[in-house]
């Protein structure tokens, strides 16, 4: 037992020092390549009129999109530290020394371009915060009060035992969902009816991940089927709307079989990457639906909840207001006190955060547009300018929010398809909503990724693997139709 006790501890201390070396130098990389980033001449870049606030925010991006993919640190205190940096190096309110240049005349002069610090400080007011503490609230009710297993009996019940089946039922249900109402929420409540699955499953069993990773691939594709499934399709519209009629179920008729071939293939894919090694999962879910009046509120106002969400546009309220009402019920009633409010993901939160803040300072100095515009279009045939604007769209939606990458390039991709005579204006649109919707390599990239990452059962490589996988796939499929169209 001796021998055995100082065998293992050298081992130990070999493999505590090779992870922290490996943290090292991932650190090393993610501060040192911004860092050389700054020490570059702001003219060197290969951007026309660069600013300095667009050359500090360019090194800051680079910096979160290395820590969130590296990880050498936890994902949420890499967005507490990219608000920290625009505070202090962007905003009016930042260091004097950020703020000020000495230009041998007057050493008081104000750098031109820095953003107003109010406008940082918003992400933490955004409405997908908000969206998220309503969602939240949802889950830790159905979660006390037994809805969640439930739901998982009612719904999952005609798909069998057998885990590929379970997991195409969560698929399908989760895509269904999404394309009448937020994927934020529909995650949340499918991540909720998810808990009692797992119970079923072994911890060893590689086949978790495939299951809590097929709620928020479905969420972000589901969204791709309707008009109101995700915020770009609706941006797309906006510009559609002076030279096309696109109704509601003109935009299925693209959309949904879109979504449909994108959902086999990942159901495919996540039972490739990470096979079950069971043959049958024994569910074992709640029993009767309780009858307190506390659970009655939880199941009337969860119902009332996603009606609402499906049916913004006969009440007039968007779907982040609608997120204040389960909230604002539950703490009201006791159902949700100080004990549940500790249960909340704050760390989810202020990784979200993070995200809107680096969208959020994008388009305040002007970045975004600097970054879309490098690109001469006018050079190019049109089948490459969608494949370029269709690209840059997905790469940017990996790293910022979908909504903001739409609002920022779709203007951008409405003037290039005017401007040419040979390239639809519908075509380009409809392309750049759906890469928009296929960003989701990190978990920064969607709110899905972000609730499915804070369940602690997949890694941020394990989700990049899949978003990649099926990002690629996702263009792919756009590039043929494209292809079959001109």
């Amino acid at each position: 037992m001796t021998n055995m006790t100082i065998d293992k501890g050298p081992g130990r201390n070999s493999i505590e020092k090779n992870l922290l070396m490996a943290r090292l130098v991932k650190l090393i990389i993610a501060f040192g390549i911004p860092l050389f980033l700054l020490s570059v001449p702001t003219s060197q870049f290969p951007f026309d009129d660069l600013t300095i606030i667009q050359h500090r925010l360019l090194a800051i991006f680079i910096l979160a999109a290395l820590l969130w993919i590296l990880e050498p640190v936890p994902v949420f205190a890499t967005s507490i530290l990219i608000i920290m940096l625009e505070l202090m190096m962007l905003s009016d309110q930042g260091l004097y020394s950020f703020r000020f240049f000495n230009d041998g005349v007057d050493p008081a002069t104000n750098i031109e371009g820095l953003m107003h610090y109010n406008d940082i400080f918003a992400a933490f007011s955004s409405p997908i915060i908000m969206l998220f503490l309503g969602g939240f609230s949802l889950a830790i009710a159905a979660n006390k009060y037994a809805l969640d297993t439930n739901l998982a009996n009612v719904l999952l019940k005609p798909f069998g035992t057998k885990p590929a089946s379970i997991m195409l039922g969560l698929m399908m249900i989760t895509a269904m969902f999404s394309m009448f109402m937020s994927n934020t929420a529909t995650t949340v409540m499918m991540l909720s009816l998810l808990g009692p699955i797992l119970m079923s499953v072994p911890k060893e069993d590689k086949g978790i991940k495939a299951l809590v990773l097929c709620v928020p691939i479905s969420a972000n594709l589901g969204g791709i089927a309707t008009p109101i499934g995700t915020p770009p399709n609706a941006i797309a519209l906006q510009y559609l709307n002076d030279l096309y009629s696109v109704s509601f179920l003109d935009w299925m008729m693209m959309g949904l079989p879109f979504v449909l071939v994108l959902l086999a293939f990942a159901w495919w894919l996540l039972q490739k990457l990470f096979p079950f090694s069971c043959d049958s999962l024994h569910l074992q879910f709640g029993g009767d639906f309780q009858r307190s009046w506390q659970a009655i509120v939880v199941y009337i106002t969860f119902a009332l909840t996603i009606v609402l969400w499906m049916s913004t546009g006969l009440h007039g309220m968007n779907t982040y207001v609608v997120a204040i009402v389960p909230l604002a019920i539950f703490t009201l009633t006791g159902i949700i006190g100080k004990e549940e409010l500790k249960l909340i993901n704050w760390d989810v939160l202020w990784l979200v955060a993070g995200g809107i803040a680096i969208g959020i300072a994008l388009d305040k100095t002007g970045l975004a547009a600097v970054m879309a515009n490098s690109i001469d279009y006018s050079v190019l045939p049109a089948l490459l300018v969608i494949l370029v604007m269709s690209f840059l769209c997905w790469l940017m939606a990996n790293f910022i929010s979908n909504t903001a990458t739409a609002n920022l390039l779709m203007p951008i991709a409405a003037a290039v398809a005017t401007s040419m005579d040979d390239l639809s204006l519908l075509v380009m649109l409809v392309v750049v909503a759906c890469s928009a919707s296929l960003g989701m390599i990190l978990p920064v990239s969607t709110p899905p990724n972000s609730l499915a990452y804070a369940t602690g059962l997949v890694a941020s490589k394990d989700m990049a693997r899949v978003g990649l996988i099926m990002g690629l796939a996702g263009l792919s499929l756009v590039y043929m139709v494209i292809l079959v169209l001109i």
